[in-house]
């Protein structure tokens, strides 16, 4: 597939800003433009970013990314049954689909790895998904990087990386 989508999926307050927050370097916020994603040194990819779920604010993701064709989209996704839309979005419009699952949350009171109730990381593992679940209570230098990895070598790949 020639697009690629990076969710961080989980419940309210797991951790999902926060990542975003890691992989920029800064606090950023869902824009309504492509915006630099360094992944290197003098070296990035354009990407569009919803960091607030879309499912939290009773928005769908199409009507979030508009009549723009982004590449590669961040995408915050709340671990609830309706997620399925935000992820049917992707799916039908050819975006490869990459998830980290922050399980546990940062805000569970328990800190053990939770059942997938809701049959989630099945429907993603279903539909071509790859997906890793992630301890969103430890530091999450490891999981930004781990993403950082993952869309460097996807973009590189495909010549998108860009340099200044």
């Amino acid at each position: 597939m020639d697009n690629l989508v990076v969710a961080v999926l989980g419940l309210r307050n797991s951790g999902k800003s926060t990542t975003w927050n890691g992989l920029f370097g800064r606090t950023v916020r869902t824009g309504s433009d492509v915006r630099r994603l360094y992944l290197r040194a003098g070296e990035y990819v354009e990407v569009f970013l919803v960091s607030g779920s879309p499912e939290e604010r009773a928005t769908y993701v199409g009507d979030i990314i508009g009549d723009q064709k982004p590449r590669i989209v961040l995408c915050s996704m709340q671990y609830r049954q309706d997620v399925t839309t935000t992820i049917d979005f992707f799916l039908a419009n050819s975006y490869a689909v990459y998830c980290q699952w922050l399980n546990p949350a940062y805000s569970d009171p328990y800190n053990y790895q939770a059942f997938d109730r809701l049959g989630i990381f099945n429907y993603l593992l279903s539909n071509g998904a790859m997906v890793t679940i992630q301890n969103a209570k430890v530091n999450p230098d490891p999981r930004v990087q781990l993403i950082r990895e993952f869309i460097y070598g996807w973009a590189k790949f495909r010549g998108l990386i860009q340099n200044d």
